[in-house]
């Protein structure tokens, strides 16, 4: 299989488990079959905003889905009929040490949907425990390779942490952390996993501020011949302006192709539902508002780099 994805990808993920469950319904596994029930019909909630946005003119070769096995089976299986692109995680979810979700039956789950993508996220600062690093390394490798060797997509989403030492030498200030030091550190992390055999054809990346960060990144993505590995940029639950900003800094740089953003999209529409503030039609119309908002922000943020790009001697 030709190692990467370059076609423009625009992804509404809602695979979040542990903090969904806590945060939008207070509860925690196990769960009654009640409370299961109104968990799946919330995601299912999210996926008809998904469908929405279509039928409001995202491009539905280029938009899809990212939902997990144990409240999204119905969802992934539904959209995979549409001919949507689909993105099945894999990790464990609420583990700060990436695990698989089903253990040493990951390869089984995966090939049960044959998602566009399997779809890991791992938290890897390379400056911290190293011995939490290596056990990672070790398991995502393992991943890689099967990838590789059955001819599935594999989306790696990093997440960059950072360290008690790293925070207080940014004055304890998260944004200056974000700034000043976290590029250097997602780049350090991709080069890292890279050399351990650990080969994504998309990463799956926190916004960058500036955009000769989006660029050292996608440059060292494509390093060393991966000329058709992409990357995208995931919200982070962050607010619609920030979410914007990093979208329109991305897509001005190729190399970038899309994104997914998921709680700035969701989570408010869902809440009002489950409040009974919304009904479930005018809450699956404002998820679909956000992500025709996303897509329109990249596109335009594209085609501007683009004819810029174009306009250079």
């Amino acid at each position: 299989m030709t190692l990467g994805y370059t076609d423009p990808l625009y992804l509404l993920p809602f695979d979040h488990r542990h903090s969904y469950l806590s945060g939008m319904f207070g509860w925690k596994e196990p769960l009654t079959p009640d409370q299961l029930a109104k968990v799946v019909a919330s995601k299912r909630l999210i996926y008809e905003g998904f469908l929405l946005s279509l039928d409001r003119g995202v491009p539905a070769a280029h938009a899809g889905i990212l939902v997990d096995e144990e409240f999204g089976t119905e969802v992934l299986r539904d959209a995979k009929l549409r001919g949507a692109i689909t993105a099945l995680s894999v990790e464990s979810s609420g583990s700060d040490e990436f695990q698989f979700e089903y253990g040493d039956d990951f390869a089984a789950h995966i090939q049960a949907f044959q998602p566009s993508f399997a779809k890991v996220l791992v938290r890897f600062n390379p400056q911290g425990d190293s011995e939490l690093n290596a056990r990672q390394t070790e398991r995502l490798a393992r991943l890689s390779a099967w990838c590789r060797a059955q001819g599935q997509k594999l989306m790696f989403e990093l997440l960059m942490p950072a360290t008690p030492a790293q925070l207080a030498q940014a004055g304890g200030d998260v944004a200056a952390y974000d700034l000043h030091q976290r590029p250097d550190l997602m780049i350090e992390a991709i080069a890292t996993l890279q050399a351990a055999g650990i080969e994504p054809d998309v990463w799956k990346v926190e916004g960058l501020d500036r955009r000769e960060d989006c660029e050292r990144l996608v440059a060292v993505a494509k390093g060393d011949g991966r000329t058709d590995v992409s990357c995208i940029v995931l919200g982070r639950g962050a607010d619609d302006t920030k979410v914007a900003s990093w979208l329109a800094t991305a897509a001005s740089v190729p190399g970038f192709i899309g994104f997914a953003v998921g709680r700035t999209s969701f989570w408010d529409p869902v809440m009002a539902f489950e409040k009974g503030t919304a009904t479930r039609e005018e809450a699956a119309g404002r998820i679909a508002d956000h992500f025709c908002e996303w897509v329109a922000i990249f596109d335009s943020a594209s085609s501007k780099g683009s004819q810029s790009k174009g306009s250079q001697p």
